[in-house]
């Protein structure tokens, strides 16, 4: 392992010298591409740096021990305690930091939430979804950008189809696919029942002009007059545009825009971003055939996590996560879910290597 990562430390060095060299500043298509090296490499060279530091303190201190004065020694044995806890850490951290990286991680996503059961409930809380999930982008700085909405009759979403774009989105969102279920009573519900609704959640990473080639024969594209509730989504002209990929049966309709040619523009990548993550689905099930532990799925068949609004409870049932601050959380405060899921599937995947090799 080690060997390795000094074959990495070396490329990390070399990185350093080019992205200084003018000639690479000159051209910011391969600077770019270098420094995107540099920074994916940095964290892994900064990990086994301070490694390399602390086994040096180790030895220093492990020499103390040979000293006539006791007071020295209790010292030496403290520091090498601490020391060797810092040692572990490290070594998990370079492990992790080891692991094969998704290369969609650094993308930006198409988030698509969708009502399920529980009808004019189910809408409303898809609404609530949507508004958590654009706080979080709000403190991440990313932007939100809505493809399309369908409206229901009390102001919920019974779709919501947004462009989430910054640095390192999918990494955060990934693990957000898949069915959340809603208790809690309705504003509609007069004797103060608590009803069960569901919303499914869909994060797609981007597709890139050469993830996927699109036959243009294979397009069938429809226009037609936007429609809504009013405002912005009432246009006079056929704006709103609809495109179906035949072989696959893939629709996608965009109306948020007056303009025709950026419907078009937006609706095409949702397309192409539907039928990439088609493709890494197939790819995905056929790896699971040979492996234990499928990381990171995004099966939306799977329910995933529970919201319960009486106990002002949030479970996310597949890594036993329970916390008691639904408010906070509904307001986009979801870091520490985000976290927990990616510590828990990197654990799992290095579990999966280790039983590999």
């Amino acid at each position: 392992m080690f060997d390795k990562i000094e074959e990495l430390a070396r490329r990390h060095q070399e990185l350093e010298a080019l992205l200084a060299d003018p000639t690479v500043l000159s051209n910011q298509i391969e600077f770019r591409k270098l420094n995107r090296e540099h920074s994916e490499l940095s964290p892994l060279v900064a990990a086994y740096h301070a490694y390399r530091k602390v086994l040096t303190e180790i030895a220093d201190n492990r020499e103390l021990l040979e000293e006539p004065d006791e007071e020295i020694r209790e010292m030496a044995e403290a520091e090498i305690e601490q020391l060797e806890v810092r040692k572990d850490e490290l070594e998990g951290d370079i492990k992790v930091l080891l692991l094969p990286k998704d290369p969609n991680d650094d993308r930006s996503v198409v988030l698509e939430i969708r009502a399920g059961t529980g009808g004019e409930e189910a809408a409303l809380f898809a609404a609530d979804l949507f508004r958590m999930y654009s706080r979080f982008a709000e403190s991440n700085r990313w932007k939100v950008e809505i493809i399309s909405v369908s409206e229901s009759d009390l102001g919920g979403f019974k779709e919501i189809v947004a462009l989430v774009e910054g640095q390192g989105v999918y990494a955060k969102l990934k693990y957000e696919s898949g069915t959340h279920r809603v208790q809690r009573v309705p504003d509609t519900e007069a004797q103060g029942r608590i009803h069960t609704s569901a919303c499914t959640v869909a994060v797609l990473p981007e597709a890139e002009d050469i993830d996927v080639e699109i036959n243009p024969s294979d397009l069938k594209i429809d226009v037609y007059r936007s429609s809504g509730a009013g405002g912005q989504h009432v246009n006079t002209t056929d704006s709103a545009v609809r495109i179906t990929h035949l072989p696959t049966g893939i629709v996608v309709a965009c109306q948020e825009e007056r303009s025709q040619i950026k419907n078009r523009a937006k609706a095409m990548k949702v397309l192409k971003s539907r039928m990439l993550d088609t493709m890494v689905t197939e790819q995905n099930a056929k790896m699971a055939a040979d492996r234990k532990q499928q990381v990171g799925s995004g099966d939306r068949s799977e329910r995933i996590r529970t919201y319960n609004f009486p106990q002002g409870r949030m479970t996310d049932h597949r890594i036993g996560l329970t916390l008691y601050r639904l408010d906070s959380i509904m307001s986009g405060d979801i870091g520490e879910i985000v976290d927990a899921l990616r510590t828990h599937y990197q654990m799992e995947a290095l579990k999966a290597q280790s039983e590999a090799a």
